[in-house]
């Protein structure tokens, strides 16, 4: 009988459910772990969704036209110009991706850290994970060199690399990779002859409109496959929608067709009425597009300022630049925490944080990095509100730091730092209070 791949809880949705059990347990949690941003439902989506409920038919694999030309247009505007039918549609950019990797085959190659997901799924479709350093501060991306150097060891030892998945802008660092980098990244995929299969969902979230991050698919357009979906930028994490568009030539063609007949086996179709509203969001009309406005302006001030107090209290993240993740590295803080809490890495860090102080965050161990590693990372989408009253509010609240429940996490994550470091460079210093 052949071996069981091995399977895992995803870390972000495992710290998820443990936190949700401590909080119906009456104890006081905040939750800085979760990639969900809790954020409301534009009105207009909701609306679409309901008007489509009497869709129930399987309908076309790849997804409705109306909704490829959607995504279609949606690329173009960002400078690919995008063929409807080489764009395939998924009930998640996650299954999508797993999927592409079924149809691509062989090992695959992932940037160090990356998404928790990534070596998780190569290992569900019978390859092995390749980790590959990124350059420091541009996160997403393995650093071009080190692959080339890593590719070059699998193959000696009989590997079949065949594969680069990238992930620009950068979930877990916040970060995104220089122009340069992605170049040069695809610029070493044609000559290794890889597949890139670029993640984009947080494409929408960079903070500075001229700093939009990158795409593969400038550079090596004959191989770069760019995925993309409405659970970041939109909040629509629970619509579970995603889309995929394949490179125009012999290779792209012949990966759609592989990933059509992988779709067709695994999930059908796509949920219709999700189609049209999705269609509908990818078309950007001035409601949707001020939406995600407001949102990023929020994820930014609220990740910035999170960014800052973890600063103050020694442990500097890589300036955020997109997203609403930072990364924490507590490695200038080691001695102190070794001889204070007895901890020597980034998991007993993630373990005394949750256990003592009820805060949730992952370890950098969830990301590909050594246990050794002292760096975890910080997830804002949790902190906009518990009630739909509060998430409606939070993005076009001109101060969302005076906004009391995201003023009260705040306040918390400082007290913990204080606590943890022993250092009043924790404490509070905003001088608005």
């Amino acid at each position: 009988m052949p071996e069981r791949a091995p399977v895992t809880m995803s870390a972000t949705l495992a710290a998820d459910e443990a936190l949700a059990r401590r909080r119906r347990a009456g104890e006081r949690v905040l939750s800085l772990a979760s990639g969900e941003i809790g954020l409301s439902v534009l009105p207009s989506l909701r609306e679409r969704l309901a008007a489509a409920a009497d869709r129930n038919s399987y309908g076309s694999v790849p997804g409705s036209l109306a909704l490829r030309t959607a995504a279609a247009g949606y690329w173009a505007r960002r400078g690919l110009a995008t063929d409807p039918a080489l764009v395939v549609c998924g009930p998640g950019s996650k299954p999508l991706l797993f999927a592409l990797l079924l149809a691509i085959g062989g090992d695959v190659l992932i940037p160090v850290p990356s998404w928790v997901s990534y070596g998780a799924q190569a290992r569900l479709a019978g390859a092995r994970p390749i980790p590959v350093p990124i350059i420091p501060g541009e996160g997403g991306v393995p650093d071009p060199l080190a692959l080339r150097e890593a590719v070059a060891r699998a193959r000696a030892a009989r590997r079949d690399p065949r594969c680069v998945v990238v992930t620009v802008p950068d979930n877990p660092t916040g970060t995104i990779a220089e122009p340069e980098t992605v170049r040069r990244l695809g610029e070493a995929a044609r000559d290794l002859d890889l597949v890139v299969v670029s993640d984009e969902i947080y494409g929408d979230l960079v903070f500075d409109p001229a700093g939009r991050a990158a795409s593969p698919a400038l550079y090596a357009p004959e191989r770069t496959v760019v995925t993309t979906g409405l659970s970041k930028n939109l909040a629509l994490s629970g619509w579970r929608l995603g889309v995929a568009r394949l490179p125009d030539g012999p290779l792209g063609r012949e990966l759609h067709n592989r990933l059509v007949a992988v779709a067709s086996q695994i999930w059908s179709s796509t949920a219709a009425p999700v189609q049209a509203a999705a269609a509908y969001a990818f078309e950007e009309p001035p409601e949707v597009a001020r939406h995600i406005a407001a949102c990023r302006r929020l994820h930014e001030v609220v990740a910035r300022e999170v960014a800052r107090r973890f600063t103050e209290a020694g442990a500097a993240p890589a300036p955020v630049r997109a997203t609403c993740y930072l990364y924490p590295d507590f490695t200038p803080l080691g001695d102190h925490l070794d001889r204070v809490h007895g901890v020597r890495g980034g998991g007993e860090l993630a373990a005394l944080l949750a256990d003592r102080y009820g805060v949730a965050v992952l370890p950098g161990t969830a990301f590909g990095e050594p246990e050794r590693a002292l760096r975890i990372r910080i997830a804002t989408g949790r902190l906009y509100g518990e009630s739909d009253a509060e998430r409606v509010a939070a993005p076009s609240a001109a101060d969302p730091l005076q906004l009391p429940w995201i003023e009260e996490s705040l306040d918390r994550i400082t007290e913990v730092l204080a606590d943890l470091t022993g250092s009043v460079a924790g404490r509070r210093t905003d001088a608005r209070h």
